[in-house]
């Protein structure tokens, strides 16, 4: 049996195995993209398809992570997560331009109402 490399057995083996296995897979994907996404067309029938996916995807996380939620948010009684979602909501159809004032008030309903209520 050969020995491993002193560098695998040491403390920086696990950040080494985040970059390789996490890191690199995923950036080679994002540069891809960007040269790819030069030569899209904005007003692309695909591209519209891509963003309409890529919006329902994020709304079934969005219900399953307030309908059943999980963790320490499970704790968070319905109510005050369904009116943290509201608040956001409205806050994005009111001012379209403003998501993350939607994202940062829906959390201070979230954090508001579990304190107030636990």
């Amino acid at each position: 049996m050969t020995q491993p490399i002193a560098f695998l057995d040491g403390p920086w083996w696990p950040y080494l195995a985040l970059i390789l296995f996490a890191v690199l897979p995923t950036e080679i994907w994002r540069w891809l993209a960007v040269a790819f996404a030069r030569r899209l067309d904005e007003q692309s029938p695909w591209l519209e398809w891509v963003r309409l996916v890529a919006t329902s995807l994020l709304a079934g996380v969005v219900a399953k992570l307030v309908l059943t939620a999980p963790g320490a948010l499970a704790g968070v009684p319905l109510a005050v997560r369904l009116a943290a979602l509201a608040v956001a909501v409205v806050i994005v159809l009111l001012s379209r331009s403003k998501v993350m004032l939607a994202v940062l008030a829906g959390e201070a309903v979230l954090i508001g109402g579990a304190l107030w209520l636990g």
